[in-house]
């Protein structure tokens, strides 16, 4: 399933989203840096992609790490997963990371996340008295592993 999303060069080195493969999930985000951008261990930065977008009404454009990156450079988004709402209208960045003891570059037209945009559900939040009855009940974090 394919969709128009427009987007808006806010910079012109700003690179167009690709995906990877026919068949990859994530369209990967380009670092838009005049020159590269070093983190240290612990540092968050916000990097630009010089993009702004329309994201379609009903879906969100969540932003994930990309695997590579994380395990070769310890670098990945610092809020785990950035949403673009349908009604923002501003530059994607995304708030990058370092997880590693070492310190990490950044390079201009680096691939520095991916986006999959998914479809959503906007909730009608009801007040109860009670919840139906599950097996599992209030059972949290480990409740459903190994005993």
């Amino acid at each position: 399933m394919t969709s128009d999303v427009r987007i808006k060069k806010l910079n012109e080195k700003a690179i167009v989203p690709t995906y990877g493969t026919e068949f990859s999930a994530g369209a990967d985000l380009y670092a838009c840096l005049d020159e590269a951008v070093t983190l240290a261990p612990g540092e968050t930065k916000l990097i630009k992609t010089g993009l702004a977008m329309e994201v379609p009404v009903g879906y969100a454009g969540l932003i994930y790490a990309r695997s590579g990156l994380a395990t070769k450079k310890g670098l990945a988004p610092a809020n785990k997963v950035g949403v673009v709402d349908a009604d923002y209208r501003g530059e994607v960045m995304v708030a990058l990371h370092n997880h590693s003891l070492t310190e990490a570059t950044v390079e201009p037209g680096e691939r520095i996340a991916q986006m999959v945009i998914a479809p959503f559900l906007t909730a009608n939040f009801v007040v109860a008295d009670e919840l139906e009855d599950t097996v599992r009940g209030a059972g949290g974090f480990g409740s459903t592993g190994m005993k």
